[in-house]
């Protein structure tokens, strides 16, 4: 399907630029396969999550005040990641609430997509032309699921892709127990949260466990790989992509 040419930004997020280049080349491959011409501001740096969730607000002030200034006037923003896009759609409005901001950021709120929220509501994508010859299970990242009410769109693409089997994941809506600091400061409280949900991961028997922020998939892959599991931990992208092998 090819939409014609809508402009976006892609904010590919601290953790996927550092971390993670592959989901961010494969969420920009799929905006540009539906005809999306894509940009990435070489100054966009962070959206001030984490210093937000960790009670710094000033230093959140000033890191999402300068998203705000690198993104006004860009049209349509995606991100590989509900929790960055919640950052921005959900809690821009109080970071910013009285301050000469406000307006940019209620601008920004209205324009700002998770990926698959973006192909599936605003592009009417459900085929991306992915294959993967295997079972699939799928988690949903919290601030996705909660703060944006994703889940559906997720389903719905790989419920396309070619020769795989998607198989439902119990307690798919638990949280893995990363939260980001979280995982630090209650360390014993999210490697239990983990354990519980790598045990739900097993019993699918599936090959890849696939989810929608980089930052699940690490907790999840590094729990996996403790376990000598042979089961994956992927972003979504990278199998809507074709950027995931079977074996």
């Amino acid at each position: 399907m090819t939409t014609g040419r809508r402009r976006a930004v892609l904010f590919a997020t601290c953790i996927v630029d550092q971390l993670y280049p592959t989901v961010g080349l494969a969420a920009a491959e799929l905006l540009e396969q539906q005809g999306v011409t894509v940009e990435v501001p070489p100054d966009l740096l962070c959206c001030g999550q984490m210093a937000f969730n960790a009670g710094f607000r000033d230093d959140a002030y000033t890191v999402a005040g300068r998203t705000l200034e690198v993104l006004r006037g860009k049209g349509d923003v995606v991100l590989p990641s509900g929790s960055c896009a919640a950052m921005i759609r959900h809690l821009y409005h109080e970071l910013f609430a009285h301050t000469p901001f406000a307006g940019m950021a209620a601008d920004l709120a209205h324009r700002t997509y998770e990926l698959s929220e973006y192909l599936v509501d605003v592009l009417g994508v459900t085929d991306t032309g992915a294959r993967f010859n295997g079972r699939i299970t799928y988690h949903d990242a919290c601030h996705g699921l909660r703060f944006l009410g994703l889940g559906a769109q997720a389903r719905t693409l790989l419920g396309h892709v070619q020769g795989a089997e998607v198989v439902p994941l119990p307690g798919c809506d638990q949280c893995c127990g990363f939260g980001g600091l979280f995982a630090v400061k209650q360390h014993s409280i999210s490697a239990a949260m983990l354990d519980h949900k790598i045990k739900a991961i097993a019993a699918t028997d599936a090959d890849l466990v696939v989810t929608g922020d980089v930052s699940c998939m690490t907790q999840i892959a590094g729990g996996l790989s403790r376990r000598n599991s042979p089961i994956r931990a992927r972003h979504l992208a990278e199998v809507l992509a074709n950027m995931v092998d079977a074996r």
